[in-house]
């Protein structure tokens, strides 16, 4: 048996976990952090992602005109929130959020060395109800990718980290240890070894992300009103984001909360080079690609255009008999505004390369473009719309896409584009013009693009599924991130941030995310937690 003690151990060594390392440093407490990942992967899911981040009134937004205010933002949250009259932390938690990201996250991260990129970008601004009434999403230069390791190579290399960090890789946690009512730290076993280990400190954080890693869960707490769990859903969460201490916490009667508010996606892949089962990558939808469904059938009345919301891609794609979808563009349009999510997928800004940035804005990533297709197994090519049809086909096993169908989707659209803008009457058409009104969105989206044009061809149809991402709800804590029981009391010694906590609360997002605040979250929680395990205030009532 391995026996550890600090002040502090903290459960899992994502970016919540590494921010309330860091903080407890500043603050002269000792840290243990137990990861069951390896080193080299240090930093979690945040290490993988793009790294948008949700703030307002910030000096970008003000260059850009934008006069934001916590009130209007907040008002925005709560329109996608749709919180019930029983979300009293998670609505509190929101509001937190809200009026506090800029000053305790955004000015924090620019202390530490993070820089955000000058153009603001402008994602779920709500299709129904109000969603981002401005731009709100900062891209920080370098990635998540540079977000998790400026973070990291500042706890490593703190000036206490040498008698007051320890760090331990491969060490799964399985259970909480008690003394009376309190929680006094953890025990497990070292996957490395077969060790089983110890931990003890007057304060336990959990910080061990979501579960959108187990895809039983997943369908286990499927959201009920989208039906039954589409027969495939990839895998684009953290491979170690089980639920396992969701389930720990649950055992000392510690409260957990709307695991249904889950926070997928609806454009999954297949990963070309995957890293576990089933793993995804989630595309930035095109807007100028025509969203089918799995006959070959615009997916509507009201077409399906990322940017508006995310929620809505993934309840329409779910209320389809066979719940997986196409998008059918080409090569022109692909260039122009093909994405992927995530830092291994946009190399240029993961490596601050601004000359190779600026031109993948200017003139699309061909590159990215020209790997899927030559290595995703849902990528299909094709010059006529019936040979497309066969291979899409072809590439299900069945023959449900109606060549007739293809024809009379693409038709009716590139028939509306041969008309001019003033007689537009297709509502992605009218979308398309409204996201182009924006200088962040103008550069990446095309004018009006037919999916038939000579000059444009090969056409291209991509096969996508749902994909898990980020677990909305979680244990449920208070606004100092201490873990509640089932009756609203704090269990002493016991605490949790970042996507473990739902963020916040057991669930700041309600139903519903304006992006980029899941990062935001995961940092401010992380900071909250360990000023109060230290005896201070962040953020004062």
């Amino acid at each position: 048996m391995k026996e550890f003690a600090a002040d502090n151990i903290i459960v899992g060594g994502g970016i919540a976990g590494i921010t309330a390392a860091l903080e407890l440093l500043n603050l002269h407490q000792s840290v243990v952090i137990l990861d069951r990942d390896t080193e080299e992967n240090f930093g979690g899911l945040a290490k993988e992602s793009f790294g948008g981040m949700f703030f307002v009134d910030t000096p970008q937004q003000r260059k850009a005109g934008i006069r934001d205010t916590p009130g209007l933002a907040f008002k925005d949250w709560c329109s996608v929130a749709n919180f019930g009259e029983n979300d009293h932390w998670p609505r509190a938690w929101a509001k937190h959020y809200v009026y506090n990201c800029t000053g305790k996250v955004y000015h924090w991260l620019k202390q530490q060395g993070i820089k955000f990129f000058p153009v603001v970008h402008w994602v779920e601004r709500g299709l129904f109800t109000p969603g981002n009434s401005y731009p709100r999403f900062h891209m920080v230069w370098g990635t998540g990718y540079e977000l998790s390791e400026v973070l990291r190579q500042k706890l490593v290399n703190h000036p206490q980290a040498g008698t007051h960090l320890q760090l331990y890789f491969r060490h799964k946690v399985e259970q909480l240890t008690v003394s009376g009512t309190t929680i006094t730290g953890v025990r497990g076993v070292d996957e490395a070894s077969g060790t089983p280990f110890t931990a003890e400190g007057k304060a336990t954080i959990i910080a061990t992300g979501g579960i959108g890693g187990n895809l039983e869960l997943v369908r286990q707490h499927w959201y009920k009103p989208w039906g039954t769990p589409p027969e495939v859903i990839l895998n684009g969460a953290h491979k170690y984001g089980l639920g396992d201490m969701h389930q720990a916490v649950e055992k000392h009667r510690g409260k957990v909360t709307h695991l249904d508010k889950m926070w997928p996606y609806a454009a999954g892949v297949h990963h070309p080079n995957p890293t576990r089962t089933l793993h995804g990558l989630s595309l930035v939808p095109p807007k100028s690609a025509l969203w089918l469904n799995y006959r070959g059938e615009r997916i509507g009345p009201m077409p399906l255009v990322t940017a508006y919301d995310t929620r809505y891609l993934v309840e329409q794609v779910c209320k389809q008999e066979k719940k997986y979808s196409w998008q059918v563009l080409n090569l022109k349009i692909a260039n122009k505004e093909f994405a992927i999510s995530g830092s291994e997928s946009n190399k240029a800004m993961k490596e601050k390369n601004i000359t190779g940035f600026l031109k993948t804005i200017l003139f699309g990533n061909r590159a990215l473009v020209q790997e899927m297709l030559a290595t995703c197994e849902d990528f299909v090519t094709a010059n006529t719309i019936a040979e497309l049809a066969d291979k899409m086909n072809a590439l299900t096993g069945t023959n449900d896409v109606k060549v007739e169908n293809l024809q009379a989707a693409i038709g009716d659209y590139d028939a509306n584009i041969d008309r001019g803008p003033r007689f537009f009457n297709d509502e992605q058409l009218r979308r398309i013009a409204h996201t182009r009104n924006y200088r962040g969105d103008k550069v990446r989206t095309s004018k009006f693009q037919k999916i038939v044009d000579p000059k444009a061809l090969p056409l291209i149809a991509i096969r996508e599924f749902i994909l898990s991402r980020k677990t909305l709800g979680g244990i449920q804590t208070n606004l100092n991130c201490e873990v509640l029981d089932g009756q609203g009391n704090p269990m002493p010694g016991l605490f949790a941030v970042g996507e473990a906590a739902g963020f916040g609360g057991g669930g700041m997002h309600g139903q519903g995310s304006l992006e980029g605040t899941f990062l935001g979250g995961c940092i401010l929680t992380g900071r909250v937690a360990a000023h109060y395990i230290a005896g201070q205030k962040l953020i004062e009532p």
